[in-house]
C-alpha cells in the first residue's frame, strides 16, 4: 500500500480537476489496481477540523508513513514571510509543507504554481508566492536547492496550467511500483518521459509552419499559430500533441496557440500588455525562435519557404 497525501496552496484547483479526469490510469485505478491509500485530498478527504489536524500531526510524527506528498498551488510566504495569507489546519500552509516534505519518501509538485510559482509569482507577486523548489527558472524555491526527499530525489516537477491528468497518474504509478528511480529528470526536474520533446511534435499544423503559412485568428482551421498569434509550441517541452487531451485534441488542434505553460518562464513576458496571443518580433523576426535555430538562417529559410509554398498548403486540413 502506498500512502499519498495531497495538499493545495495558492491555487485554482485546476490540477485537481484535471487529475480527476485521468484515464490511463484513472484516479480510481490508482486505488483499486495500484494500491494507493489516499490519506487526504482537498476534494476527496473526509476529515475536517481537529480530526484533520490530528491526521496531519500523525503523518509528521511518523505514526503514519507518508510515501508520496503531492502539492498543488504556490507556497504563499506573505505577508512578510509569515505565511498567514494561506492558513490551513491552524497553521500557515507553508509550515505544513515544510514538515510533510521532510518526512515524505517522494515529493511531487503538480502544475505551474507548485513547480515554479506560475501566475501568482508574476511581478509584483503581492502574496510572495514561490514554487516548491523553483521560483521561475531560479533553483531554490521554498524547500531550497538542496532539498531531497527520503528516497533521495529532489521535488518531481509535473508542470502545466493545468498538467495533463495522465502525466500525473503515470508518474504516481512509477512511484507505487518501485520504478521512481527510473524517472530521469531534466534540468528543471521534469520527467523526461513527458518533457523531452516539444509541443510542436505531432502538431497537425507543422506543414503550415514549414511553409510559413500563418493563421491570423483563433479557431482558424489552417495556418500556423506561431508567426502571428504567439504560439510557443516550437519552444515548449510537452507531449500535448502526442498524448492528446480527452484522447482527441490539443490547443493547437483546436486553433488556439500554445501558451508555453510547462516552462518555468510561464506566463511569458509577465503578461505585459500586447504580449499575450501576439508574436513578439523585431524587424519581422520573432524574438523567441525554436531551440537551436539561428536568426540569420531563419530569415533566409522563411523567405524561401513562403515563396515555395504550394497552393494546397492553404486548404482546410480538417475533413469532417
Amino acid at each position: 500500500m502506498t500512502n499519498l497525501l495531497w495538499l493545495q496552496g495558492g491555487a485554482c484547483s485546476g490540477n485537481t480537476m484535471s487529475f480527476l479526469n485521468a484515464e490511463e490510469p484513472s484516479a480510481c485505478d490508482l486505488v483499486t489496481d495500484f494500491g494507493f491509500n489516499i490519506l487526504w485530498h482537498p476534494s476527496l478527504g473526509l476529515e475536517l477540523g481537529d480530526n484533520l489536524k490530528q491526521l496531519l500531526s500523525n503523518v509528521v510524527s511518523g505514526a503514519i508513513q507518508l510515501d508520496v506528498f503531492v502539492f498543488e498551488g504556490t507556497v504563499v510566504l506573505g505577508p512578510n514571510n509569515s505565511g498567514r495569507m494561506n492558513m490551513f489546519a491552524g497553521r500557515p500552509m507553508k509550515d505544513w509543507v515544510q514538515d510533510l516534505a521532510g518526512v515524505a519518501q517522494f515529493t511531487v509538485a503538480l502544475g505551474d504554481c507548485a513547480t515554479w510559482g506560475g501566475i501568482p509569482a508574476t511581478e509584483p507577486n503581492p502574496t510572495q508566492s514561490v514554487g516548491l523548489q523553483f521560483l521561475k527558472r531560479q533553483r531554490g524555491g521554498f524547500l531550497g536547492a538542496g532539498y531531497r526527499s527520503k528516497a533521495g530525489l529532489p521535488v518531481i516537477n509535473v508542470p502545466g496550467c493545468p498538467c495533463h491528468p495522465d502525466w500525473v497518474t503515470q508518474v504516481l504509478v512509477a512511484v507505487a511500483t518501485g520504478r521512481a528511480g527510473d524517472l530521469a529528470l531534466d534540468d528543471v526536474q521534469r520527467p523526461s518521459t513527458f518533457f523531452s520533446t516539444f509541443t510542436q511534435t505531432g502538431c497537425t499544423r507543422n506543414m503550415h509552419f514549414a511553409y510559413k503559412v500563418s493563421a491570423t485568428q483563433f479557431a482558424q482551421r489552417n495556418g500556423c499559430l506561431f508567426y502571428d498569434l504567439g504560439c510557443r509550441g516550437p519552444m515548449t517541452h510537452s507531449p500535448c500533441n502526442r498524448i492528446l487531451w480527452n484522447r482527441q485534441s490539443s490547443k493547437t488542434r483546436a486553433g488556439m496557440p500554445c501558451i508555453g505553460c510547462t516552462e518555468p518562464e510561464f506566463p511569458h513576458h509577465d503578461l505585459k500588455v500586447g504580449t499575450v496571443f501576439k508574436t513578439q518580433t523585431v524587424m519581422g523576426v520573432p524574438v523567441d525562435l525554436p531551440e537551436g535555430v539561428d536568426k540569420k538562417k531563419y530569415v533566409v529559410h522563411s523567405a524561401k519557404a513562403k515563396d515555395s509554398a504550394p497552393k494546397w498548403v492553404e486548404h482546410d486540413i480538417f475533413v469532417v
